[in-house]
């Protein structure tokens, strides 16, 4: 069996000749020189790639310069790893514990601090969530009428609507409880950077895996940055006053 490329239009090496072109010259048959492709067709001279190049080079500094005089300039970050440029979000529809549903669109006109966990967790998410009781605390009035921390369940069968409320208000009456389906879950969380999976159930329980990290979302409902524990309350508390300084 040959090659894919035997037959009709296969491809030789240059010079070489079959039995068919050998009958040919024979003949007096010869191939039409402008039936070969020339090695300069299609080729671009040196002087033109580079002036390509440089004009290349010169829009892309131009749009840079506009990009970063445009970015809104933020304040220094202690406890928020930021990112070169906000990461834009899906749509996405969760359910609040107030019965309210928690779309990207309720991620705007605010600065949002946002946390997945679980009500059952025995120590990430009750220690982090102690961690912003007290960040809210350090907060003032202002800064928090410009922020929202929102605790979403990545266990919607043992944590509903009435559960998440109890568990969160003990923490802060003004923190957002919500969960959802794990198609909107999966959908949030892995554009968030973030995962989480459910063991095997074992004695009528189960745990669950999950990230331990701390999201922060900008006023435009885009993910500007995020918190890694251990968690420092007070230079949290810093940087979130900041930012709500910042209006943006």
């Amino acid at each position: 069996m040959g090659s894919a490329f035997d037959g009709p239009h296969s491809i030789r090496p240059e010079g070489t000749t079959t039995a068919a072109d050998e009958r040919g010259l024979h003949s007096g048959n010869r191939y039409n020189p402008r039936m070969i492709p020339s090695r300069r067709a299609g080729r671009i001279s040196a002087n033109w790639l580079i002036l390509i190049a440089a004009v290349a080079a010169a829009a892309g500094l131009w749009a840079g310069a506009r990009w970063t005089a445009s970015r809104p300039s933020l304040p220094e970050m202690t406890s928020v790893v930021r990112y070169p440029a906000p990461r834009a979000l899906p749509e996405f529809q969760l359910a609040r514990s107030d019965g309210k549903a928690l779309t990207r669109a309720d991620w705007t006109g605010r600065w949002n601090v946002v946390f997945f966990g679980y009500t059952n967790c025995p120590d990430v998410c009750p220690t982090t969530l102690a961690t912003f009781k007290q960040v809210w605390k350090l907060l003032d009035a202002d800064a928090r009428a410009r922020l929202r921390f929102d605790f979403i369940s990545v266990d919607p069968a043992r944590d509903t609507p009435e559960h998440l409320a109890r568990y969160v208000a003990f923490f802060d009456p003004d923190f957002v409880a919500a969960t959802g389906s794990d198609t909107e879950l999966t959908r949030i969380t892995q554009a968030l950077g973030l995962v989480y999976s459910r063991g095997e159930p074992k004695d009528g329980t189960y745990a669950v895996d999950h990230s331990a990290s701390v999201v922060l979302i900008d006023p435009q409902g885009n993910q500007a940055g995020v918190l890694r524990p251990p968690f420092d309350a007070a230079k949290i508390a810093a940087d979130l006053a900041a930012l709500a300084r910042s209006g943006r």
